[in-house]
Protein backbone atom coordinates (compact mmCIF):
# COMPACT_ATOMS: atom_id res chain seq x y z
CA UNK A 1 0.00 0.00 0.00
CA UNK A 2 1.29 3.62 -0.70
CA UNK A 3 1.79 6.05 1.70
CA UNK A 4 -0.14 9.22 1.50
CA UNK A 5 1.13 12.76 1.27
CA UNK A 6 -0.65 16.17 1.48
CA UNK A 7 0.71 19.13 -0.95
CA UNK A 8 -0.15 22.34 0.15
CA UNK A 9 0.45 25.24 -2.27
CA UNK A 10 -1.54 28.43 -3.20
CA UNK A 11 -0.47 27.61 -6.71
CA UNK A 12 -2.99 25.10 -8.32
CA UNK A 13 -0.25 24.33 -11.36
CA UNK A 14 2.07 23.29 -8.69
CA UNK A 15 0.13 20.74 -6.89
CA UNK A 16 -1.38 19.54 -9.75
CA UNK A 17 2.21 18.90 -11.22
CA UNK A 18 3.58 17.51 -7.71
CA UNK A 19 0.14 15.35 -8.10
CA UNK A 20 0.96 13.64 -11.03
CA UNK A 21 4.89 13.39 -10.38
CA UNK A 22 4.28 11.80 -7.29
CA UNK A 23 1.08 9.61 -8.28
CA UNK A 24 3.39 6.37 -9.15
CA UNK A 25 4.72 5.93 -5.73
CA UNK A 26 2.00 8.02 -3.35
CA UNK A 27 -1.23 8.63 -2.82
CA UNK A 28 -1.68 12.10 -3.28
CA UNK A 29 -4.57 14.91 -1.81
CA UNK A 30 -3.24 18.77 -2.33
CA UNK A 31 -4.85 22.02 -1.60
CA UNK A 32 -4.97 25.52 -2.70
CA UNK A 33 -6.31 26.56 1.03
CA UNK A 34 -3.60 25.93 3.72
CA UNK A 35 -6.25 27.30 6.15
CA UNK A 36 -7.87 23.84 5.67
CA UNK A 37 -4.54 21.68 6.27
CA UNK A 38 -5.38 21.19 9.92
CA UNK A 39 -9.62 20.29 8.75
CA UNK A 40 -8.05 18.04 6.01
CA UNK A 41 -5.54 15.68 8.52
CA UNK A 42 -8.25 15.13 10.42
CA UNK A 43 -10.23 13.67 7.91
CA UNK A 44 -8.22 11.83 6.37
CA UNK A 45 -4.80 9.53 7.33
CA UNK A 46 -1.87 11.55 6.22
CA UNK A 47 2.02 10.21 6.63
CA UNK A 48 3.66 13.07 5.43
CA UNK A 49 3.23 16.85 4.91
CA UNK A 50 4.62 18.84 1.87
CA UNK A 51 3.90 22.55 1.90
CA UNK A 52 5.12 25.86 -0.04
CA UNK A 53 6.69 28.47 2.30
CA UNK A 54 5.39 31.66 0.35
CA UNK A 55 2.00 31.98 0.43
CA UNK A 56 -1.21 34.64 0.04
CA UNK A 57 -2.52 33.93 3.48
CA UNK A 58 -0.55 32.04 4.98
CA UNK A 59 3.17 31.10 6.16
CA UNK A 60 4.37 28.38 5.66
CA UNK A 61 6.83 28.09 8.46
CA UNK A 62 4.31 29.17 10.54
CA UNK A 63 1.72 26.26 9.11
CA UNK A 64 4.90 23.92 9.42
CA UNK A 65 4.75 24.77 13.55
CA UNK A 66 1.32 24.36 14.08
CA UNK A 67 1.06 20.89 12.56
CA UNK A 68 4.06 19.71 14.17
CA UNK A 69 2.84 20.68 17.67
CA UNK A 70 -0.56 19.86 17.25
CA UNK A 71 0.20 16.25 15.27
CA UNK A 72 3.30 15.27 16.83
CA UNK A 73 5.64 12.72 14.77
CA UNK A 74 3.71 14.07 11.17
CA UNK A 75 6.64 14.81 9.18
CA UNK A 76 6.75 18.07 7.55
CA UNK A 77 8.55 18.54 4.19
CA UNK A 78 8.82 22.29 3.57
CA UNK A 79 9.79 23.56 0.26
CA UNK A 80 11.04 27.51 -1.21
CA UNK A 81 12.13 28.85 -4.40
CA UNK A 82 14.02 31.34 -2.06
CA UNK A 83 16.47 29.20 -0.44
CA UNK A 84 18.60 30.64 2.02
CA UNK A 85 20.55 29.36 5.44
CA UNK A 86 17.74 31.57 7.18
CA UNK A 87 14.91 29.46 6.12
CA UNK A 88 16.13 26.62 6.63
CA UNK A 89 16.66 27.47 10.32
CA UNK A 90 12.98 28.41 10.63
CA UNK A 91 12.06 25.16 8.95
CA UNK A 92 13.84 23.38 11.35
CA UNK A 93 12.73 25.29 14.30
CA UNK A 94 9.59 24.98 13.25
CA UNK A 95 10.00 21.15 13.18
CA UNK A 96 10.55 20.68 9.96
CA UNK A 97 11.99 17.20 8.78
CA UNK A 98 13.52 18.95 5.99
CA UNK A 99 13.79 21.60 3.21
CA UNK A 100 13.82 21.70 -0.22
CA UNK A 101 14.25 24.73 -2.68
CA UNK A 102 12.21 25.14 -6.04
CA UNK A 103 12.88 24.05 -8.43
CA UNK A 104 11.93 20.85 -7.06
CA UNK A 105 14.18 17.83 -8.07
CA UNK A 106 11.26 15.53 -8.61
CA UNK A 107 13.58 12.23 -7.89
CA UNK A 108 15.11 13.61 -4.83
CA UNK A 109 11.63 15.22 -3.58
CA UNK A 110 9.87 11.17 -3.73
CA UNK A 111 13.44 9.71 -1.61
CA UNK A 112 13.02 12.78 0.64
CA UNK A 113 9.37 12.35 1.33
CA UNK A 114 10.31 8.78 2.01
CA UNK A 115 12.92 9.22 4.10
CA UNK A 116 10.46 11.90 5.75
CA UNK A 117 8.42 8.83 6.70
CA UNK A 118 10.62 6.64 7.37
CA UNK A 119 12.65 8.59 9.92
CA UNK A 120 9.36 10.24 11.78
CA UNK A 121 9.70 8.98 15.57
CA UNK A 122 6.02 8.39 16.07
CA UNK A 123 3.42 8.53 13.99
CA UNK A 124 -0.10 9.83 14.62
CA UNK A 125 -1.68 7.61 12.44
CA UNK A 126 -0.42 4.45 14.55
CA UNK A 127 2.01 3.30 12.10
CA UNK A 128 5.41 2.07 13.06
CA UNK A 129 6.55 5.21 11.69
CA UNK A 130 8.84 2.72 8.95
CA UNK A 131 6.04 1.34 7.43
CA UNK A 132 7.69 2.10 3.94
CA UNK A 133 9.95 -1.28 4.71
CA UNK A 134 12.84 0.71 5.23
CA UNK A 135 15.09 -1.73 7.61
CA UNK A 136 15.47 -0.26 11.37
CA UNK A 137 16.94 -2.81 13.15
CA UNK A 138 19.63 -5.40 12.02
CA UNK A 139 19.98 -8.38 14.85
CA UNK A 140 20.74 -6.33 17.97
CA UNK A 141 21.93 -3.35 15.76
CA UNK A 142 19.23 -0.34 15.70
CA UNK A 143 19.47 1.99 13.17
CA UNK A 144 17.95 3.14 9.43
CA UNK A 145 20.77 5.43 8.75
CA UNK A 146 23.07 5.19 5.32
CA UNK A 147 25.99 5.01 7.57
CA UNK A 148 23.98 1.91 9.64
CA UNK A 149 22.70 0.48 5.97
CA UNK A 150 25.94 0.44 4.94
CA UNK A 151 27.01 -1.69 8.10
CA UNK A 152 24.29 -3.91 8.23
CA UNK A 153 24.97 -5.06 4.17
CA UNK A 154 28.84 -5.83 5.55
CA UNK A 155 27.61 -8.13 8.15
CA UNK A 156 25.58 -10.01 5.68
CA UNK A 157 28.42 -10.34 3.05
CA UNK A 158 31.02 -11.35 5.97
CA UNK A 159 28.58 -13.56 8.68
CA UNK A 160 29.12 -16.74 6.14
CA UNK A 161 32.27 -16.89 6.20
CA UNK A 162 35.02 -17.65 8.81
CA UNK A 163 37.46 -14.99 7.96
CA UNK A 164 38.68 -12.87 11.30
CA UNK A 165 36.67 -9.40 11.47
CA UNK A 166 38.21 -6.13 12.68
CA UNK A 167 35.70 -4.03 14.14
CA UNK A 168 36.67 -0.19 14.72
CA UNK A 169 34.67 3.09 15.99
CA UNK A 170 35.22 5.02 19.07
CA UNK A 171 34.03 3.80 22.21
CA UNK A 172 30.37 3.41 22.89
CA UNK A 173 29.26 3.05 19.06
CA UNK A 174 28.65 -0.60 20.16
CA UNK A 175 31.44 -2.74 18.78
CA UNK A 176 30.26 -5.52 20.65
CA UNK A 177 26.86 -5.66 20.11
CA UNK A 178 27.89 -5.46 16.20
CA UNK A 179 29.82 -8.52 17.06
CA UNK A 180 27.13 -10.01 18.14
CA UNK A 181 24.93 -9.25 15.62
CA UNK A 182 27.75 -10.73 12.93
CA UNK A 183 27.88 -14.07 15.44
CA UNK A 184 24.12 -14.65 15.14
CA UNK A 185 24.11 -14.15 11.45
CA UNK A 186 26.50 -16.60 11.13
CA UNK A 187 26.86 -20.49 11.08
CA UNK A 188 28.26 -20.42 14.30
CA UNK A 189 24.96 -18.80 16.54
CA UNK A 190 24.37 -21.70 18.18
CA UNK A 191 27.97 -22.02 19.60
CA UNK A 192 29.84 -20.45 22.53
CA UNK A 193 30.40 -16.57 21.77
CA UNK A 194 33.28 -15.62 24.56
CA UNK A 195 34.27 -11.82 25.21
CA UNK A 196 37.37 -10.58 26.83
CA UNK A 197 38.57 -7.01 26.96
CA UNK A 198 41.80 -6.63 26.49
CA UNK A 199 42.28 -3.89 28.55
CA UNK A 200 40.84 -5.23 31.67
CA UNK A 201 43.37 -7.50 32.26
CA UNK A 202 47.07 -7.72 33.16
CA UNK A 203 49.79 -9.24 30.89
CA UNK A 204 50.13 -12.59 33.13
CA UNK A 205 46.30 -13.05 33.66
CA UNK A 206 45.40 -12.44 30.04
CA UNK A 207 47.52 -15.10 28.59
CA UNK A 208 46.43 -17.91 31.25
CA UNK A 209 42.77 -16.59 30.42
CA UNK A 210 43.28 -16.62 26.70
CA UNK A 211 45.14 -20.14 26.60
CA UNK A 212 44.39 -21.49 29.61
CA UNK A 213 47.42 -23.23 31.68
CA UNK A 214 48.53 -26.19 32.90
CA UNK A 215 48.95 -27.83 36.17
CA UNK A 216 51.63 -25.95 38.40
CA UNK A 217 51.98 -23.82 35.43
CA UNK A 218 52.74 -21.19 38.31
CA UNK A 219 52.19 -20.34 42.04
CA UNK A 220 48.68 -21.44 43.18
CA UNK A 221 48.11 -23.07 39.83
CA UNK A 222 47.04 -26.18 41.33
CA UNK A 223 44.24 -27.12 38.69
CA UNK A 224 44.68 -27.31 34.81
CA UNK A 225 42.39 -24.55 33.90
CA UNK A 226 41.05 -24.40 30.25
CA UNK A 227 41.44 -20.94 28.34
CA UNK A 228 38.91 -18.60 27.04
CA UNK A 229 40.31 -20.04 23.21
CA UNK A 230 39.21 -23.49 24.28
CA UNK A 231 36.33 -22.72 25.45
CA UNK A 232 34.87 -20.66 22.52
CA UNK A 233 35.61 -24.15 20.44
CA UNK A 234 33.05 -24.32 17.73
CA UNK A 235 31.99 -20.63 17.99
CA UNK A 236 33.69 -16.86 18.43
CA UNK A 237 36.30 -15.04 20.82
CA UNK A 238 35.86 -11.45 20.91
CA UNK A 239 38.44 -9.89 21.72
CA UNK A 240 37.78 -6.20 22.81
CA UNK A 241 40.33 -3.28 22.76
CA UNK A 242 42.65 -5.27 21.12
CA UNK A 243 44.91 -2.51 20.51
CA UNK A 244 45.95 -2.96 24.34
CA UNK A 245 46.75 -6.81 23.49
CA UNK A 246 50.69 -6.79 25.15
CA UNK A 247 53.42 -7.08 22.28
CA UNK A 248 54.94 -10.82 24.40
CA UNK A 249 50.88 -11.80 23.13
CA UNK A 250 50.76 -10.78 19.79
CA UNK A 251 52.96 -13.50 18.44
CA UNK A 252 51.42 -16.33 20.72
CA UNK A 253 47.61 -14.70 18.99
CA UNK A 254 49.44 -14.80 15.73
CA UNK A 255 50.22 -18.65 15.83
CA UNK A 256 46.54 -19.58 16.41
CA UNK A 257 45.41 -18.08 13.61
CA UNK A 258 48.34 -19.52 11.60
CA UNK A 259 47.97 -22.86 12.81
CA UNK A 260 44.73 -23.28 14.16
CA UNK A 261 46.60 -24.81 17.90
CA UNK A 262 46.86 -23.27 21.51
CA UNK A 263 49.37 -24.12 24.09
CA UNK A 264 48.28 -23.76 26.98
CA UNK A 265 50.78 -21.68 30.08
CA UNK A 266 53.23 -24.44 31.50
CA UNK A 267 52.01 -27.31 29.19
CA UNK A 268 54.40 -28.89 26.53
CA UNK A 269 51.52 -29.94 24.00
CA UNK A 270 49.81 -28.52 21.79
CA UNK A 271 45.94 -28.44 21.08
CA UNK A 272 44.12 -27.70 18.40
CA UNK A 273 40.96 -25.01 17.81
CA UNK A 274 38.31 -24.34 16.02
CA UNK A 275 37.22 -20.83 17.09
CA UNK A 276 36.18 -17.30 14.54
CA UNK A 277 38.26 -14.24 15.53
CA UNK A 278 36.40 -11.36 15.84
CA UNK A 279 38.17 -8.44 16.85
CA UNK A 280 37.48 -4.38 18.42
CA UNK A 281 39.55 -1.28 18.61
CA UNK A 282 39.68 2.28 19.09
CA UNK A 283 42.55 3.44 18.24
CA UNK A 284 44.57 3.34 14.69
CA UNK A 285 45.85 0.21 14.61
CA UNK A 286 47.76 1.57 11.40
CA UNK A 287 49.87 4.41 14.17
CA UNK A 288 50.11 1.81 16.43
CA UNK A 289 52.32 -0.26 13.98
CA UNK A 290 54.11 2.73 13.37
CA UNK A 291 54.95 3.22 16.28
CA UNK A 292 56.29 -0.38 17.40
CA UNK A 293 53.00 -1.25 19.37
CA UNK A 294 51.85 -3.51 17.53
CA UNK A 295 52.82 -6.01 15.04
CA UNK A 296 52.21 -5.89 11.39
CA UNK A 297 51.41 -9.39 10.95
CA UNK A 298 49.28 -9.85 13.29
CA UNK A 299 47.18 -6.97 12.06
CA UNK A 300 46.88 -8.31 8.51
CA UNK A 301 45.53 -11.71 10.16
CA UNK A 302 42.59 -9.81 11.94
CA UNK A 303 41.96 -7.04 9.71
CA UNK A 304 40.46 -9.66 6.73
CA UNK A 305 37.24 -7.98 6.91
CA UNK A 306 36.64 -4.20 8.41
CA UNK A 307 33.55 -3.20 9.31
CA UNK A 308 33.53 0.50 10.91
CA UNK A 309 31.26 1.45 13.66
CA UNK A 310 29.99 4.89 12.58
CA UNK A 311 29.98 7.57 15.97
CA UNK A 312 26.30 8.78 16.69
CA UNK A 313 27.25 12.29 15.19
CA UNK A 314 27.51 10.91 11.96
CA UNK A 315 24.14 9.24 12.45
CA UNK A 316 21.57 11.75 11.62
CA UNK A 317 17.99 10.73 13.23
CA UNK A 318 18.90 7.65 14.49
CA UNK A 319 19.42 9.30 17.55
CA UNK A 320 15.55 9.53 17.84
CA UNK A 321 15.20 6.40 16.78
CA UNK A 322 17.55 4.33 19.21
CA UNK A 323 16.34 6.85 21.74
CA UNK A 324 12.90 5.41 21.59
CA UNK A 325 14.63 1.88 21.32
CA UNK A 326 15.49 2.75 25.22
CA UNK A 327 13.09 4.37 26.14
CA UNK A 328 10.90 0.89 25.45
CA UNK A 329 13.48 -1.13 27.11
CA UNK A 330 13.97 0.47 30.41
CA UNK A 331 10.29 1.73 30.71
CA UNK A 332 9.79 -2.95 30.43
CA UNK A 333 12.03 -3.07 33.23
CA UNK A 334 14.35 -0.52 35.51
CA UNK A 335 17.27 -2.09 37.64
CA UNK A 336 15.88 -5.22 37.22
CA UNK A 337 12.48 -4.67 38.31
CA UNK A 338 8.67 -3.44 36.48
CA UNK A 339 8.71 0.36 36.02
CA UNK A 340 6.81 1.52 38.80
CA UNK A 341 2.58 0.69 38.55
CA UNK A 342 2.15 4.15 40.16
CA UNK A 343 2.61 6.41 36.92
CA UNK A 344 2.27 5.62 33.19
CA UNK A 345 5.22 4.23 31.45
CA UNK A 346 6.92 6.79 29.36
CA UNK A 347 7.21 5.81 25.97
CA UNK A 348 7.25 8.88 24.23
CA UNK A 349 9.37 12.15 23.73
CA UNK A 350 8.23 15.71 23.87
CA UNK A 351 9.04 17.82 20.44
CA UNK A 352 11.39 20.15 22.67
CA UNK A 353 13.34 17.10 24.20
CA UNK A 354 13.61 15.23 20.80
CA UNK A 355 14.97 18.99 19.53
CA UNK A 356 17.99 18.85 22.68
CA UNK A 357 18.96 14.92 21.36
CA UNK A 358 19.21 16.13 18.33
CA UNK A 359 21.03 19.04 18.71
CA UNK A 360 23.72 17.70 21.51
CA UNK A 361 26.72 15.89 19.82
CA UNK A 362 26.86 12.84 22.00
CA UNK A 363 30.83 12.31 22.32
CA UNK A 364 29.85 8.98 24.49
CA UNK A 365 27.91 7.74 21.53
CA UNK A 366 25.42 5.15 21.67
CA UNK A 367 26.12 4.50 25.35
CA UNK A 368 25.49 7.88 26.84
CA UNK A 369 22.25 7.80 24.92
CA UNK A 370 21.39 4.62 26.65
CA UNK A 371 22.23 6.26 29.78
CA UNK A 372 20.49 9.23 29.14
CA UNK A 373 17.21 7.18 28.35
CA UNK A 374 17.51 4.77 31.16
CA UNK A 375 17.81 8.30 33.70
CA UNK A 376 14.61 9.65 31.58
CA UNK A 377 12.53 6.87 31.80
CA UNK A 378 13.51 7.04 36.29
CA UNK A 379 12.67 10.60 36.07
CA UNK A 380 9.94 10.93 33.80
CA UNK A 381 6.46 11.50 35.70
CA UNK A 382 4.15 11.46 32.48
CA UNK A 383 3.72 8.95 29.31
CA UNK A 384 6.40 11.65 27.20
CA UNK A 385 9.76 12.22 28.88
CA UNK A 386 10.41 16.16 28.54
CA UNK A 387 13.38 18.59 28.63
CA UNK A 388 13.39 18.44 32.65
CA UNK A 389 14.41 14.45 32.34
CA UNK A 390 17.66 14.89 30.44
CA UNK A 391 20.68 15.65 31.95
CA UNK A 392 22.17 19.06 32.64
CA UNK A 393 24.51 18.51 30.31
CA UNK A 394 21.84 18.07 27.26
CA UNK A 395 20.22 20.57 28.32
CA UNK A 396 22.40 23.40 28.85
CA UNK A 397 24.57 22.23 25.45
CA UNK A 398 25.11 25.54 24.05
CA UNK A 399 23.08 27.16 26.03
CA UNK A 400 26.11 29.81 27.56
CA UNK A 401 26.38 31.35 23.87
CA UNK A 402 22.64 31.87 23.31
CA UNK A 403 21.56 33.32 27.15
CA UNK A 404 24.66 35.87 26.20
CA UNK A 405 22.54 37.19 23.04
CA UNK A 406 19.13 37.03 24.94
CA UNK A 407 18.19 33.57 22.72
CA UNK A 408 16.09 30.89 24.17
CA UNK A 409 18.45 27.93 23.74
CA UNK A 410 15.51 25.64 22.41
CA UNK A 411 14.86 28.41 19.37
CA UNK A 412 17.50 27.66 17.06
CA UNK A 413 20.51 25.23 16.78
CA UNK A 414 24.12 26.01 15.24
CA UNK A 415 24.64 27.40 11.73
CA UNK A 416 27.01 24.37 11.39
CA UNK A 417 24.49 22.46 12.82
CA UNK A 418 21.52 22.71 10.46
CA UNK A 419 24.16 22.68 7.43
CA UNK A 420 25.37 19.11 8.81
CA UNK A 421 22.10 17.57 9.47
CA UNK A 422 21.26 18.67 5.79
CA UNK A 423 24.30 17.09 4.02
CA UNK A 424 23.43 13.94 5.88
CA UNK A 425 19.93 13.76 5.25
CA UNK A 426 20.53 14.57 1.38
CA UNK A 427 23.48 11.55 1.43
CA UNK A 428 20.94 9.62 3.17
CA UNK A 429 18.14 10.24 0.42
CA UNK A 430 20.69 9.62 -2.62
CA UNK A 431 21.58 6.08 -0.83
CA UNK A 432 25.27 7.04 -0.11
CA UNK A 433 25.64 8.36 -3.76
CA UNK A 434 28.43 10.96 -2.76
CA UNK A 435 28.89 12.18 -6.46
CA UNK A 436 24.93 12.70 -6.35
CA UNK A 437 24.85 14.23 -3.09
CA UNK A 438 27.39 16.40 -4.35
CA UNK A 439 25.38 17.57 -7.22
CA UNK A 440 21.95 18.21 -4.99
CA UNK A 441 24.26 20.13 -2.56
CA UNK A 442 25.93 21.97 -5.32
CA UNK A 443 29.12 21.26 -3.75
CA UNK A 444 32.37 19.39 -5.37
CA UNK A 445 33.29 15.94 -4.32
CA UNK A 446 36.81 17.27 -2.74
CA UNK A 447 34.78 19.68 -0.51
CA UNK A 448 31.73 17.42 0.22
CA UNK A 449 34.35 14.45 1.68
CA UNK A 450 36.26 17.07 3.83
CA UNK A 451 32.96 18.01 5.43
CA UNK A 452 31.63 13.82 5.59
CA UNK A 453 35.47 13.56 7.53
CA UNK A 454 34.37 16.42 10.30
CA UNK A 455 31.20 15.06 10.78
CA UNK A 456 32.89 11.29 10.92
CA UNK A 457 30.79 10.27 8.19
CA UNK A 458 33.27 9.18 5.12
CA UNK A 459 33.97 5.77 3.91
CA UNK A 460 37.58 5.03 4.47
CA UNK A 461 38.70 2.80 2.66
CA UNK A 462 41.70 0.58 3.79
CA UNK A 463 44.22 -1.80 2.39
CA UNK A 464 43.89 -5.37 4.22
CA UNK A 465 47.23 -5.88 3.61
CA UNK A 466 49.74 -9.42 2.50
CA UNK A 467 47.47 -12.45 3.60
CA UNK A 468 50.54 -13.67 5.35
Amino acid sequence: MNHSVLVIDDDTSTCELLAEALAATFNVSWTTEPERAEALLAERAVDVVLTDVRMRDVDGIDLCSRLTKHRPGLPVVVMTAFGSIDTAVSAMRAGASDFLTKPIDLELLAMTLERAIAHAPRRSNGHNGHANGARTSYGELVGASHAMRAVYEMVERAAPSDASVLLSGESGTGKEVLARTLTQKSSRANQPFVAVNCAALPEALLESELFGHAKGAFTDARNAREGLLAQAAHGTLFLDEVGELPLALQPKLLRVLQERVIRPVGSDKELPVDVRLICATNRDLERAIAEGRFRADLYYRINVIHIAMPKLAARGDDVLVLAHHFLARFARCTNGSPAPAERPEPLGLTPDAERMLQAYPWPGNVRELANCMERAVVLARGRNVGVDDLPEKVRDYRQGQLATAGIEPLELVALEEVERRYILRVLDAVHGNKSRAAQVLGLDRKTLYRRLERYGSATEERPTGPSN
